[in-house]
């Protein structure tokens, strides 16, 4: 047996969750592997399991009884209410078209899924089983023959064919791509088995991933009802999942139900979860009006990512009167790479120099001072708050990746020598002299000379930049950036629009500079093709940047080609080393826990896991406390 062969068999793969669902246009799921069973013939070994997991074991044998963070015995009942920004007029995740209403695939699951204390492991869901060979050639899944619909009808292989030709026919160009270039052919070998077959030169970690990320819809429900997945549509597609849309009321709300007669009711992996009878999403037009309606009663809990707020706004009499409950709660996640971007398809960003002095003015130490009350932390990696972000220079491992690319002329040969690079650090004043002058050279350099009105141009034109941002909060934070743009002789300005309008710019690559958010993975692997590939940079919403750099292209398949732990740490080390060094990002800030609000009816297992906060999974609704809290006034 070939030495990756036998990896295959004793190792698990997983895709990160950015290859699953993220293809279709929204969630994502992965999965995993476990025992030996039978023999294709006498040349290769099947593999069958109820789970995957490509570089280490599963947390969770066959046979569990519940999932270790959940309580078990959570009662069933009451409302949580959460709150967003913007408006929507659709429920149709599946498309570019439209706004789709928050939590719009909350009534869809996927063949495969996942679990908050095994972030790299995926299990069986909609199936029983997986079983294929050890050159991963093929996926069967033996489906579950219980999943019904929220009808009550049947879910079987022809559905979950269907689902994978009408995605292929009219799904994302994106999903399209990557299942093109994965999967060869869908077979439904029997009502409740249906087989992937993968195309040989796709990568083996990613294929299993992709295929358990279809979701289960109807065939009999799409065709009678005429659903077209390429348009926005008020009415989301049926599923199967333990919620279904009850009401809307655009733009300003939206209330999820939980269906009595759900399938999965008596799940193993269900007690404890699924706990509260409706879901209650307000919408507000910003984020000022939003604080003022948590404080009247008018939803019920809330995630504080105002800084500003969480130490000054806390202590109204709902807070005080001891009917809210203001927590931090731990966060043992990745951080996120939140930050401002550059378009780079504006020809004045493709100049290094004016990224890294555009950045040079952002001044992250007097913010978080002034404006923050010092509770963040600076983002300096795409990998931050874990072993996967680079440090100091580059290791053997990383030189082995790099040279070749500094060979080929794709990397200057710095790489191979300095210092990962690091956000500027900044002083205490809002303007930081010593960066200014610095920027001011590196603009100088670049050609980019300041004229008698105090303006820099190039060519007669006047280097001007605008920020895209849809947030008043982020208008205290924004402003004094553009100011200090202004003093380096930058014609710049801040362009606050609506949510819908802010989308369409950024979906069209209609902007200078706008923030941009995400969450890299734990095991990450084609879906970084998405966020910073070159086959997707006209075309992915992940990929706001523009990044199309072959070093960067090189790296990611390094990186989707590991089959080590320690092969995948070296590659993604590289990685980010090449990424932070395009200063394609003006990075922002992250902290380390979940500053939460709820009114105190709501209660949640200790502890919580690290890679989830759960609150409208697995935490509950106490009937006593809430009729309390009703008759005491403080809820609506």
């Amino acid at each position: 047996m070939a030495p990756s062969k036998m990896r295959a068999q004793t190792h698990a793969i997983v895709a990160e969750p950015s290859a699953g669902l993220y293809w279709l246009g929204g969630g994502l799921t992965a999965l995993a592997l476990l025992g030996l069973a039978g023999q294709a013939g006498a040349e290769e070994k099947i593999i069958t399991s109820h789970g995957y997991n490509f570089f280490g074991e599963l947390e969770y044998g066959a046979d569990f009884d519940h999932l270790r963070y959940v309580n078990p015995e959570a009662p069933k009942g009451g409302e949580i209410s959460i709150w967003t920004l913007g408006t929507f007029d659709s429920f149709n995740l599946y498309t570019r078209k439209g706004n789709a209403g928050a939590l719009s695939n909350i009534g869809h699951e996927d063949v495969l899924t996942s679990y908050a204390d095994d972030p790299t492991g995926v299990y069986c869901f909609l199936c029983t089983t997986m079983e294929y060979p050890e050159s991963i050639d093929w996926v069967t899944f033996n489906l579950r023959d219980d999943v019904t619909m929220a009808d009550g009808t049947p879910w079987t292989g022809h559905d979950l064919k269907f689902t994978f030709d009408m995605f292929m026919t009219d799904g994302l160009p994106s999903f399209r791509a990557a299942f093109g270039a994965f999967v060869e052919e869908v077979e439904v070998l029997d009502t409740y088995k249906v087989r992937f077959h993968f195309a040989p030169d796709s990568p083996e970690r990613d294929r299993i991933g992709l295929a358990g990320g279809m979701p289960a819809f109807s065939q009999k429900w799409i065709e009678e009802n005429g659903y077209n997945i390429d348009e926005a549509n008020v009415t989301p597609i049926m599923g199967s999942g333990p919620y279904q849309l009850d009401s809307y009321d655009i733009p300003s709300r939206i209330i999820y139900k939980r269906n009595p007669d759900y399938w999965g009711n008596d799940l193993a992996v269900n007690k404890g979860r699924n706990n509260f009878d409706s879901i209650r999403v307000e919408y507000f037009g910003d984020s000022v009006a939003a604080f003022e309606a948590f404080k009247a009663g008018a939803y019920t809990f809330r995630s504080e990512n105002s800084s500003k707020t969480w130490a000054t706004g806390y202590n109204f009499p709902g807070v005080v009167n001891g009917y809210v409950k203001p927590e931090k709660l731990p966060d043992g996640s990745l951080s996120l790479m939140q930050s401002y971007v550059f378009n780079l398809r504006r020809e004045i960003f493709q100049d290094r120099r004016v990224r890294e002095a555009v950045g040079l003015m952002f001044n992250f130490e007097w913010s978080n001072e002034s404006l923050f009350y010092g509770l963040y932390s600076r983002v300096t990696s795409f990998w931050g708050n874990s072993d996967l972000q680079a440090t100091g220079v580059p290791s053997e491992g990383e030189l082995a990746l790099l040279q070749p690319l500094v060979d080929q002329g794709l990397l200057e040969a710095s790489i191979l020598t300095d210092e990962v690079v690091m956000p500027p650090v900044s002083g205490s004043r809002q303007l930081d002299r010593k960066n200014l002058r610095k920027a001011s050279k590196l603009l100088d350099e670049a050609g980019w000379i300041v004229g008698d009105d105090g303006l820099r141009r190039k060519d007669g034109q006047v280097l001007t930049i605008e920020f895209l941002d849809d947030s008043p909060a982020f208008d205290r934070i924004t402003l004094p950036y553009v100011e200090n743009l202004k003093r380096l002789g930058i014609d710049a300005s801040l362009n606050r629009v609506d949510p819908a309008q802010a989308s369409e710019r950024e979906r069209k690559y209609d902007f200078d500079m706008t923030t941009h958010n995400g969450r890299m993975s734990l095991e990450p692997s084609t879906g970084l093709k998405q966020w910073f590939g070159s086959e997707g940079v006209n075309e992915s919403s992940r990929n706001l940047m523009g990044v199309a750099d072959p070093a960067v292209d090189a790296l990611i398949e390094e990186v989707v080609a590991a089959t080590s732990k320690a092969e995948l740490k070296t590659a993604v080390h590289a990685l980010d080393r090449v990424l932070r060094a395009k200063l394609f990002w003006v990075p922002q800030w992250f902290k380390s826990e979940h500053t939460v609000a709820y009114y105190d009816m709501y209660e949640y297992p200790t502890p919580l896991p690290a890679y989830a906060r759960g609150e409208l999974d697995f935490w509950w609704y106490n009937a006593e406390k809430h009729e309390a809290l009703k008759a005491a006034g403080a809820l609506r």
